[in-house]
């Protein structure tokens, strides 16, 4: 395996060295490239006895021509380990103007990041906000471990164990074609009913969590069609999407690709509206004297009549509650016979709307709940991931 280090100006630099010959021991090959800052903590020629590939340390040089290419062209994985809270900051926004940042942006290799910092600026709403950028993006981001730091701090901010940075970087490159031929249809986002031609009935759902699955799904290499209820997101690389406004069309939508080609896996995370106006009117409702009786209906229950109809052998939940969360998400799994439900409490006070961390609890018909507290929906979505590539090993 390639491994393109990316080390920037820590303290924890220093550790690069060994770093570097942990890979090489583990029998992986290893290039780098350095922060200007990262230079005042380890020897570019240190780093260039030891390497197998280029040292890469000035951009500008006159040997560099378009190093950074070719660079961010060879390896399996970028790891960049430390990562400063400045360095996380340039990564998150897309700079490249120095030899960490160019061959991050520039490179199609998987991409895994250990933070290194003093706890307060880990902790910072700046940094966790970059931290949630790059997971948006498919980049795995590593917690720092805790203890007494550097700078005389007790927390969050130490640089891994460098055989667990080693071993989570290998995990990764294994991890990315663990789909490879698997097909995965996920829906994603709120559907809206409308009342009139300008009113509708909808609910909070920005489409993050469906979202995640599927740029997850397709980056360990399954084959992705994604369902979308109206969301601004974009789409994530190599999904084919298909749009839809209402919970009929999402059930006309979700019916024709199943219909097209049998499924693996049917990951239903969309919000769909559970009733719909009965009597639409097709002119806007002027307001007037008195108030509006509204008569509902029941929409399609999609996820059951799926399952019923088309028995993707992976049947995957999500449970929006606000009481008795894990009895009713279990009631939900019989009820509908589903291999797996995601569930988490919706209620006000928890903020769980929206692309910020999250926290669930993945039911599964044997063990107890699986507890996931206050992480990224990327990492939900990879620990989903995960229960299913589990759920598909007696097939493989």
């Amino acid at each position: 395996m390639n491994v393109l280090l990316g080390i920037s100006g820590g303290i924890a630099a220093y550790k690069a060295p060994d770093l570097l010959r942990r890979f090489q021991k583990a029998g992986h090959r290893v290039a780098v490239a350095l922060t200007p800052a990262a230079q005042r903590f380890v020897s570019p020629l240190v780093l260039r006895t030891l390497a197998d590939g280029d040292v890469m340390d000035d951009v500008f040089a006159v040997h560099a021509g378009v190093e950074h290419v070719a660079l961010a062209d060879w390896p399996d994985v970028m790891a960049v380990a430390p990562a400063t809270a400045h360095t996380l900051a340039r990564l998150a926004t897309g700079m490249a103007d120095e030899p960490v940042s160019l061959c991050f942006l520039a490179t199609r290799a998987a991409r895994i990041v250990f933070p290194a910092m003093n706890v307060n600026m880990w902790n910072a709403a700046a940094t966790q906000e970059n931290v949630a950028r790059l997971r948006g993006r498919g980049v795995v981001v590593v917690e720092p471990e805790s203890g007494e730091l550097a700078c005389g701090w007790q927390g969050a901010g130490r640089l891994p164990d460098l055989d667990t940075i080693v071993a989570a970087t290998v995990a990764l490159v294994a991890k990315q074609r663990d789909l490879a031929g698997v097909r995965v249809v996920v829906t994603a986002g709120p559907t809206r009913e409308f009342l009139d031609p300008v009113r509708f009935i909808s609910n909070p759902s920005t489409g993050a969590m469906g979202f995640a699955v599927a740029q997850r799904a397709a980056a360990r290499g399954a084959a992705v069609t994604l369902v979308a209820g109206p969301t601004t997101l974009a789409t994530p690389p190599g999904v084919e999407r298909r749009d839809v406004v209402t919970a009929a069309e999402m059930r006309e939508a979700v019916f024709a690709v199943l219909s097209e080609r049998p499924a693996d896996v049917l990951v239903a995370a969309a919000a769909v509206a559970d009733y719909r106006p009965a009597r639409p009117s097709p002119h806007k409702v002027k307001k007037g004297e008195g108030g509006q009786l509204l008569e509902l209906e029941r929409t399609a229950d999609i996820l059951a009549e799926a399952v019923a109809r088309f028995a993707p052998p992976v049947r995957v939940g999500f449970a929006a509650e606000t009481e008795d969360i894990l009895a009713n998400a279990r009631a939900k799994l019989e009820r509908k016979d589903l291999s797996l439900v995601v569930a988490n409490d919706v209620s006000p006070a928890t903020g769980a709307w929206g692309p910020g961390p999250t926290t669930v609890w993945l039911v599964r018909r044997e063990g107890e709940p699986v507890a996931l507290a206050g992480v990224s929906k990327t990492t939900v979505a990879d620990r989903l991931l995960d229960e299913v590539r589990r759920l598909l090993e007696p097939r493989s």
